[in-house]
């Protein structure tokens, strides 16, 4: 039965296994609460001791005679089991079975014997319920030899005996079966819901670690601009005004670039990743002209090749994470390279995959030597962020000193 529900709902509609989910997530389990049970107690010995409370009550009142010594023993032994059915959830082997013998000779005691192997056969394993059964068609085979019928042969009586115990062992192993699937069901649903939390959290982690790279890589080349203009304006305080001017021009739009930047990443952080940062619109690779031509006013020398027939065809993803390797090239270059020459490369193809290169000569070791006091300071995780973004875009990123004496930093971008 719980193959067969498996597979209607692995074919039905997601959304009908959902709803069927939640509903059994919030439905209360079976024989769960005390009341009911409490409740479901009293029913049954109350029903069991229908027949022999009547039967008192007929002789109470004369409507009824007992004829032979048998009978009373009838009504005593029903009397007896009656009040047995209570226990029936705390031994049900024991309880089911002592019914059984007791009803050997009790007409009246059926409904009590019925109920008790019923209840063994819901809460116990299949060993426990085949001997249950089988006592009670034992005594019932011993009944029917005390107290035959005149009318129905024993063949028969034994047969409805036979049938009458697996009818109760078929219903209880119904419930059972029906019970377990449910409890399974639950705890799926259960699992289903804690695992869709584990997905939700895990994405806004995700995002909220991509938008801090994010934030990395846009401020990073913000303040390093601020920072070589400001450096400059120290080092030349009698330049000529209006170089002054146009570096304190620069630092101003640099820093109103950079704050309007950082207010809109903490604006999605703060709407947890909401439709804020996709409505914001993102570099491409046809952003890299104004990107050189914004580090070339802060003094840089920069050389930019771009062989893309068409750079509006290169897919958002590949063309932004193409913008953030030069980015991240241009801002060490600054960084490590203060001055130095920058040759940036762009080229490739549909089918070829884009290369991005750039390349800056190493400064030599007397001019690090010296300018390490005022050296741009950076937390040194810039290009293992750029690897992992050139990764998820499924390229690859390799960087050091080349044989050439500079510093390549190249990446390749799949563009199907």
């Amino acid at each position: 039965m719980g193959s067969a529900v498996d597979k209607r709902a692995a074919h039905a509609d997601p959304a009908t296994n959902e709803a069927m989910l939640t509903y059994l997530a919030d439905r209360p389990e079976p024989d769960q609460s005390p009341l009911r049970q409490r409740a479901v107690d009293v029913i049954c010995v109350v029903v069991s001791a229908a027949l022999p409370v009547g039967f008192w009550i007929a002789l109470a009142t004369g409507h009824t005679e007992v004829e032979e010594p048998l009978q009373w023993v009838d009504l005593i032994m029903a009397t007896l089991c009656a009040p047995l059915v209570w226990w029936r959830r705390r031994w049900p082997t024991t309880i089911s079975v002592v019914v059984s013998v007791l009803a050997t000779v009790a007409t009246l005691a059926s409904i009590a014997q019925g109920i008790t192997l019923l209840t063994v056969a819901v809460h116990r394993r299949p060993r426990a319920v085949f001997f249950a059964a089988a006592v009670f068609v034992a005594t019932g085979a011993i009944y029917n030899v005390v107290r035959p019928s005149p009318d129905v042969p024993y063949w028969v009586t034994f047969l409805m005996v036979n049938l009458l115990a697996a009818g109760l062992v078929a219903w209880g192993s119904f419930i059972k079966a029906r019970r377990a699937l449910i409890a399974s069901l639950r705890d799926r649903a259960r699992r289903a819901e804690e695992e869709q939390h584990r997905r939700v959290e895990q994405a806004r982690q995700l995002e909220r670690t991509r938008i801090a790279r994010e934030m990395h890589d846009v401020l990073a080349h913000r303040i390093s601009l601020l920072s070589l203009h400001a450096g400059a304006l120290e080092f030349r305080p009698d330049a000529p005004p209006d170089e002054i001017a146009r570096a304190a021009g620069v630092i101003r739009t640099s820093a109103h670039q950079a704050l309007q930047e950082l207010r809109d990443v903490i604006g999605v952080l703060r709407a947890d990743g909401g439709e804020a940062e996709r409505d914001r619109p993102q570099p491409t690779l046809g952003d890299l002209p104004a990107l050189v031509t914004e580090a070339r006013r802060a003094g840089a020398t920069i050389d930019l090749d771009v062989r893309v027939d068409d750079p509006d065809t290169v897919p958002d993803i590949v063309g932004r994470t193409a913008y953030r390797v030069v980015q991240e090239g241009l801002t060490n270059a600054r960084k490590h390279a203060r001055g130095a020459a920058v040759r940036v490369t762009v080229s490739g193809d549909r089918g070829e995959g884009l290369t991005v290169e750039v390349r800056n000569w190493l400064p030599l070791r007397s001019a690090v030597v010296t300018g390490s006091a005022d050296q741009i300071p950076g937390t040194g995780t810039g290009i293992i962020g750029l690897g992992e973004r050139v990764g998820l875009a499924g390229g690859r990123l390799e960087h050091g000193p080349s044989t050439a004496g500079d510093f390549r930093l190249t990446a390749w971008l799949p563009w199907d």
